[in-house]
């Protein structure tokens, strides 16, 4: 460990309070996927980061785009500081969130602090990440000696991860607001991500007849005719564990039904029917024929019930993440010190999720995720109640 190092770790530990609250600030203010109005979150993000010294970008997403992809305000907020010459890296974390759901134990807006652990929607995943990387850059800043530190540093915060990403860090890329040489997204304290799955989801409707439930034969039942399509799809899913991935850390594509809606009283035959499904993509397929292949599945099933109708509609298609060259540089600094900070081995590997960072990748920016998460997503009780942060992990995350 060099003198910088040993400065840097000394210069944060004094500061561990001030991150905790610049965390439990933002923990404070809903940012709710849907309903999806994320700019007053991103209000106070900015004082926050304000009120550290940093010069703040504003970018406010056009209300179109934003409806597009089903959310309500957009701003995406940049920091930029440039310490010498080289090349720039960029941090993004993102500040939507799920809502909390039930069987809270805890508020979820409170940032309640139990047992060593900041409870709240968005504590983990991934508001954690805001004060992880405005605290490693400010930590940086205080402590640079002239000429000796090279390139640039970055903050991207974004608001649209939970639908994609596409008027996140895409549009940042797309249109030359950034063009930085690598990133670090947010991520785990004890794991390096360097590839994970991609995903298709879709809506199918189906449209009946609708009739009296006294002579239902005058109709056609939307909602049995869904049943036997889902039905035909929840038993063509176990052959999707026949394609393994050779990704450590990802296995095989998985396929969930996370939605459905139908009818309109108990006593009238449903015209319509809905459902909403989630096809997890490994890294060896390739996105569009995977939604072709579902598409014909979904046809084929619904063409067995007479008189019913089809529309399917994409919801997202987001590609998995492949590592590209250049990414073993970030993998390399982030295990050497992660092990020295954590005092064990900092894996890289891939997972079943999918994240806004392929948007970077997609670009031809090395990219890996890391940050203050868990060890796992279900530790840390993310998208469900009472997800938490150990705030120790906060601290040395942020110092690795």
């Amino acid at each position: 460990m060099t003198a910088r190092h040993e400065n840097l770790e000394k210069w944060l530990d004094a500061r561990h309070s001030e991150a905790v609250a610049f965390l439990a600030e933002l923990v404070k203010v809903p940012s709710d996927t849907p309903p999806g109005d994320n700019a007053p979150h991103a209000r106070r993000a900015a004082q926050l980061l304000g009120a550290m010294g940093f010069e703040v970008e504003r970018h406010e997403v056009p209300a179109g785009q934003v409806a597009a992809v089903g959310l309500a305000t957009v701003t995406n907020l940049v920091v930029r500081h440039r310490f010498g010459p080289g090349p720039t890296v960029a941090l993004n974390a993102h500040g939507d969130v799920v809502p909390p759901g039930d069987g809270w134990t805890r508020a979820p807006y409170g940032a309640l602090v139990h047992g060593g652990c900041m409870y709240g929607r968005g504590v983990a995943v991934s508001k954690s990440d805001f004060s992880t990387y405005a605290y490693a850059l400010a930590a940086l800043r205080a402590l640079s000696d002239g000429p000796s530190l090279r390139g640039a540093v970055e903050l991207h915060f974004t608001y649209d991860e939970e639908v994609g990403g596409e008027v996140g860090p895409r549009w940042l890329l797309e249109r030359g607001i950034s063009r930085p040489d690598f990133a670090i997204c947010a991520g785990f304290s004890y794991g390096i991500v360097t590839a994970h799955n991609g995903c298709l989801q879709m809506e199918a409707r189906l449209r009946g007849k609708a009739a009296h439930a006294g002579i239902p034969q005058t109709g056609i039942d939307a909602i049995r005719a869904a049943v036997g399509v889902l039905s035909d799809l929840y038993a063509g899913a176990p052959a999707l564990a026949q394609s393994r991935s050779t990704t450590p850390g990802i296995t095989h594509p998985t396929l969930n039904v996370g939605r459905i809606d139908g009818g309109m009283h108990t006593n009238v035959v449903p015209e319509v029917a809905m459902f909403r499904i989630d096809r997890r993509i490994i890294p060896e397929e390739i996105p569009a024929q995977v939604e072709a292949d579902l598409n014909r599945a979904i046809e084929a099933s619904v063409k067995k019930h007479p008189g019913i109708a089809l529309e399917l509609r994409r919801l997202l298609l987001a590609d998995p993440l492949r590592p590209i060259a250049g990414h073993e540089r970030l993998v390399a600094a982030l295990q050497r010190h992660g092990e020295r900070i954590f005092g064990e081995p900092i894996p890289a590997a891939g997972v079943p999720l999918y994240t806004d960072a392929r948007h970077y990748s997609a670009a031809g920016i090395p990219v890996v995720l890391y940050g203050a998460g868990p060890r796992t997503i279900e530790e840390s009780n993310a998208k469900r109640a009472d997800e938490n942060l150990a705030l120790e992990d906060l601290c040395r995350a942020t110092t690795v």
